[in-house]
This record gives structure tokens, sequence and C-alpha cells, in this order.
């Protein structure tokens, strides 16, 4: 796993997420979500390098945006699932309130702080 140089706090996420790259596309579940990236849980993770189409949706609150995969993990690894973590690129300013919103409701829902997440893969 990465070394923890993350500029956002991350919050435990239940969205899913549309995800085009390297001529797929398929839909996962969100592990977790910042302003800076997500991770995926999917067995089948994108290369790293990767860019790719994410399209987040909840409660009319949608965000299309384009990221990299930065990081890639196998099943079991650190007691976390196997998946992906991305990072956004070029996020515009309106897309970028979308994601702020999309966070702080699933901030939220499970009425946890961000920094209680702190230990789980992200970006």
């Amino acid at each position: 796993m990465q070394a923890d140089k993350r500029q956002h706090e991350r919050v435990s996420s239940r969205l899913r997420c549309w995800c085009e790259g390297q001529e797929v596309t398929f839909y996962a579940r969100v592990h977790n979500l910042s302003e800076g990236g997500l991770f995926l849980k999917t067995l089948t993770p994108l290369e790293e390098g990767t860019r790719a189409r994410l399209k987040l949706e909840d409660g009319g609150h949608r965000v299309d945006a384009e990221a990299v995969v930065i990081w890639t993990q196998g099943e079991g690894a650190n007691d976390t699932p196997a998946g992906m973590g991305l990072a956004f690129v070029g996020l515009p300013d309106p897309a970028r309130e979308q994601l702020r919103r999309l966070v702080g409701r699933e901030q939220r829902r499970d009425g946890v702080t961000p920094e209680a997440t702190a230990g789980t893969g992200s970006v």
C-alpha cells in the first residue's frame, strides 16, 4: 500500500461508480472517497497509470470525472478489499463542488468524521 501522502480527508462510502478505462466499463462499489480521489473495490483493477472516466451519483448529486489509477491491491492485502486507488485529474469547479457535496453526504450518512477512516486505502 502507498505511504499516506493524502491532501484530503476521506470518508467511508456506500456509493457505486461507473468506471471506463482500458476498453472496459464496469460498475463498482466505492470503498472510500475524498475530494482528491477514491478507492474502488474490484477484483480486476485497471493497470497503474491508466486514465479512467468515472461517474458517481447519489440523490441528485452527480460527478463526472477523469481520474488516474495511482495504485492497486489484491484480495486480502492489508485487511482491505481488492481494488484500486484513483486520483481525480483536472476536476472543473462545478464538478469539484458536486464532489464536496457527495463527500459531505457520505460523512453524514455514517455519522463518522473523516479522520476515523484514516487507515483505509484511498488517494
